[in-house]
């Protein structure tokens, strides 16, 4: 069993740090309140922060969405244990995001702006006229978010156990300063909503720039530059395991991995923004433009993201060793672990309460969004359709609270990878939702009931593939994200072959469907809502403007 002296000076650093952005969190529930609003007692309020984040809050609160603990500890991690494939792609996948940020994004928040939508299954529901697909939608959502909220604990996991904090022979008082952690994150979630991770995701963002920026300065000079990191790094990825009879990972992908490296890339890049928590930072802000502001401005994350990978060839170089507290390595602890060895106590404190904190801004953000796609598309939909936006607030509160505690006891009560196998299944369950979302965007032309049958196609396709992929070492089920194409030698992303079956099906499907002339579900929408901008009055209004002799009567 592996046993670690706390380091006291770090340790009271990052609980320092902790504790300011916890009062930050519950100062944040009068931060840019209108004067009429005496509480936080609507969607629009609690869940969306107003709808009322400029270009900069809103570049802070969705770097801190996007970019998360779990991000900053396991894209090294994967550079560390078995290279390019499984860690640098995530790279090119942020950039390729940001196209797709400024064309599609920009059309969502016009038409949620226009008639007042929270969630992205609302959008589809009031555009087919289908509270099953919208249902669809929004299962998906929180069924996918679950295991990326366990996933940010883990992240803090691994802080709270490089700093010493745990026990193997104790498992309580291990799990307790995660608990506390968990605890306090509730609170002011409960009762500050999005605005509290909007504050803290400035403090966030502004330490990991600092961390990164010396770290990628001052190891590279200490440990003899760049060129001595790749080739330890090139050394040790191409060690032949003793496990598997095959090189430990892959330090430049071959031929052989051109396609899993690029279906990767584009497939999580697809995926990102159909996360309920990513949509949710898109309609917190105020203004169509800002959306096209900040995917022009967040490829700065990109950069920061690339040299926070290289971390991983730079902990090759330096030795590092993670282990965990059974005495296993653990490729997780590989960045905080870096820190503590090669910095004065101080900094490294600074850096791990980066990582910590960086758990708290995408996990409190994730859990509100997987409440209100609970509150509107469920119990609203299908249980209380007249219900107060009162009520839908304090539903949305309780049901971030349960998120969260269901997430708390994944992660202490069940094994590391089941959080991850859950998480790689959540990304290739979440891309099942693209036609829905992405083509009701810019055309009706896909029938309600064919999309339907398409997600669940999808989905069953693509859990079955992944149940069917293998972990070489240990032989568990779930052993990664690629798999080759049926029928082929082609290895790809799981996510984007059940995709593309999906389309077809729901292309096929909606051309049947149009020759039985199977009636078509309401459209609610008006072209001229995809445009519209913060100035354009709301869809309610138009109607009591133009009447019921006007153009949309």
């Amino acid at each position: 069993m592996s046993t670690r002296p706390v380091n006291w000076t770090a340790l009271i650093i990052v609980i320092l740090l902790f504790a300011i952005v916890a009062v930050m969190g519950f100062m944040a529930a009068r931060w840019r309140r209108s004067k009429e609003e005496t509480g936080l007692h609507s969607l629009d309020e609690w869940g969306l922060g107003g709808r009322g984040f400029g270009t900069w809050i809103t570049w802070f609160l969705l770097g801190g969405d996007l970019y998360t603990a779990y991000t900053f500890v396991a894209v090294p991690a994967a550079m560390w244990a078995t290279g390019a494939v499984s860690g640098f792609f995530a790279v090119p996948y942020t950039i390729v995001l940001y196209p797709i940020i400024f064309i599609i994004m920009s059309r969502l928040w016009s038409v949620s702006h226009r008639h007042g939508y929270v969630t992205s299954a609302d959008f589809v529901g009031g555009r087919y006229g289908s509270r099953w697909l919208s249902l669809a939608v929004a299962v998906t959502g929180i069924v996918a978010t679950m295991p990326y909220i366990a996933l940010q604990l883990v992240g803090i996991k691994a802080v709270l156990t490089v700093l010493g904090l745990g026990s193997a022979q104790n498992a309580f008082l291990t799990d307790l300063p995660l608990i506390l952690a968990f605890v306090v994150l509730a609170a002011y979630t409960y009762t500050s909503g999005l605005r509290a991770p909007a504050m803290i995701a400035v403090v966030k963002d502004l330490l990991i720039y600092l961390a990164v920026i010396v770290a990628v300065i001052y190891l590279p000079i200490k440990f003899g530059g760049w060129d001595t990191i790749f080739g330890a790094a090139q050394t040790k990825l191409g060690t032949v395991s003793q496990a598997t009879g095959k090189p430990a990972g892959v330090f430049i992908p071959g031929a052989t991995s051109y396609s899993a490296y690029w279906t990767l890339a584009l497939g999580s890049a697809m995926a990102l923004f159909m996360y309920p928590h990513s949509v949710t930072g898109v309609l917190a802000s105020k203004a169509r433009n800002t959306i096209r502001r900040n995917a022009a401005i967040l490829p700065l994350y990109s950069l920061m993201l690339g040299f926070l990978a290289l971390l991983g060839f730079v902990a090759i170089t330096a030795g590092t060793k993670p282990i965990d507290l059974d005495g296993s390595v653990n490729p997780q602890l590989v960045v905080p672990q870096l820190f503590l060895d090669h910095f004065p106590a101080w900094f490294a404190g600074i850096a791990l309460a980066a990582i910590a904190i960086g758990a708290l801004v995408p996990a409190a953000i994730m859990s509100i969004a997987a409440a209100n796609l609970f509150t509107r598309n469920i119990y609203r939909d299908f249980f209380r359709p007249d219900a107060p936006p009162k009520t839908e607030a304090n539903v949305s509160k309780i049901v971030s609270l349960v998120v969260k505690v269901g997430a708390l006891i994944f992660v202490i009560g069940m094994d590391q990878s089941a959080a991850i196998n859950m998480q790689l299944l959540g990304g290739i369950w979440i891309l099942q939702t693209f036609p829905a979302v992405v083509a009701g965007l810019y055309t009706r032309w896909f029938d309600r009931w064919a999309l339907l049958v398409g997600w669940a196609v999808g989905i069953v396709f693509g859990t079955v593939s992944a149940y069917s992929v293998v972990n070489p070492v240990t032989h568990a089920h779930f052993g990664g994200s690629t798999a080759a194409i049926p029928g082929t030698n082609v290895t790809v992303y799981i996510a984007i072959s059940a995709f593309v079956l999906n389309l077809v099906v729901a292309a096929v499907l909606t051309v049947l469907l149009r020759l039985f002339k199977v009636p078509q579900g309401a459209d609610e929408t008006r072209p001229s809502d995809f445009g519209a901008d913060e100035t354009d009055p709301k869809v309610k209004q138009i109607e009591a403007t133009a009447g019921p002799t006007g153009p949309f009567a």
